[in-house]
């Protein structure tokens, strides 16, 4: 093969320059659209990562957030926006794959209006216990006990209603006979302001927002949500071996376009974003947060969805849940 065909072979995978695929022309800056307030894992992950990313590409590289409606706003605007590459939206697994079981209505459909774009990391979740709850209680078991009883403070917090977390907490309590009221918040930063105020005795967290406060002793995990422990907090057992088989989630993060956004650019960002997930600097995010990476193609992220998709419609028949409006 001449040179010149090696060049044309190589432009047409993306691969001149830099070792990443190129864009091709300016046109706007790429913005990464969050549907939750600050602080929580979508920042941890995505605002790192695009750290990493800025200067790599012709265009800049902006995170924004549209919160409410449990990250709703925020995807069906990217849905109805141009389907050229330049908006994404941040989503949680539970937005495409468990609120179409959960809300009777959504703007979006989660199978056919995205892209998927890259898949950041997979997490899980934690059981926490802060001030609110007795010091001694040290286990699921013994918690299950106090709020037996006291039922007037049988409360669990979750960021909001219609959430893996949320059903996390309607599963403990339909196993255990002992009946737990969820609290909902507008998010995961004012549900750990109210923990470690006392306001809610415990609650069910995405593991990276509790643990810098597990690891400095203001909270303390009761459990984890994983079918198996999850490395960082190893000591800490899963719901699943404490008897509570049907309370196991490991959930992702990824990166979505709307449906027909430019094959080239999505394969692009891929490329860009696996390009950094094992990078120095996202392994350190990776470690200080207890997540594991994901990466992957744009294909396997779309088959992950579905396949999720298919699991939730399960988990939500067996909570009993009413779909909410």
């Amino acid at each position: 093969m001449q040179r010149r065909d090696l060049l044309r072979a190589a432009a047409a995978a993306g691969l001149v320059g830099g070792g990443l695929p190129a864009f091709g022309q300016p046109s706007g800056n790429i913005v990464v659209w969050s549907g939750f307030p600050s602080g929580g894992l979508g920042d941890q992950v995505s605002r790192p990562l695009m750290d990493q990313l800025r200067g790599k590409f012709p265009q800049n590289l902006i995170y924004d957030s549209k919160p409410g409606a449990a990250g709703r706003i925020a995807a069906e605007f990217v849905k109805r926006s141009a389907p050229d590459g330049n908006n994404l939206f941040q989503a949680p697994a539970g937005l495409l794959t468990l609120h179409p079981h959960v809300f009777k209505k959504l703007p979006y459909d989660p199978l056919v209006d995205f892209t998927a774009v890259a898949g950041l990391c997979n997490f899980t979740y934690s059981f926490t216990a802060g001030p609110g709850l007795p010091a001694h209680i040290k286990t699921v078991q013994e918690y299950l006990a106090w709020a037996k009883a006291n039922p007037g403070q049988a409360n669990y917090g979750v960021p909001s209603i219609g959430t893996s977390l949320h059903l996390s907490g309607m599963l403990l309590s339909r196993a255990s006979g002992v009946e737990l009221r969820a609290i909902p918040y507008k998010g995961g930063g004012p549900l750990l302001t109210d923990l470690l105020g006392g306001q809610v005795p415990v609650s069910f967290n995405v593991v990276s927002e509790v643990l810098p406060h597990v690891r400095s002793g203001k909270l303390r995990t009761l459990a984890v949500t994983s079918p198996n422990r999850w490395k960082g907090m190893t000591d800490i057992p899963t719901l699943v071996e404490l008897g509570y088989k049907d309370i196991s989630f490991v959930e992702w993060l990824g990166w979505f376009a709307p449906a027909g956004a430019p094959a080239a650019k999505v394969a692009s960002l891929n490329a860009a974003v696996n390009s950094q997930l094992t990078s120095p600097a996202m392994a350190e995010v990776f470690e200080k947060n207890a997540l594991q990476p994901l990466g992957g193609s744009p294909a396997q992220l779309t088959a992950l969805v579905k396949s999720d998709y298919d699991h939730y419609m399960n988990v939500v028949k067996a909570t009993g849940f009413t779909p909410e409006e």
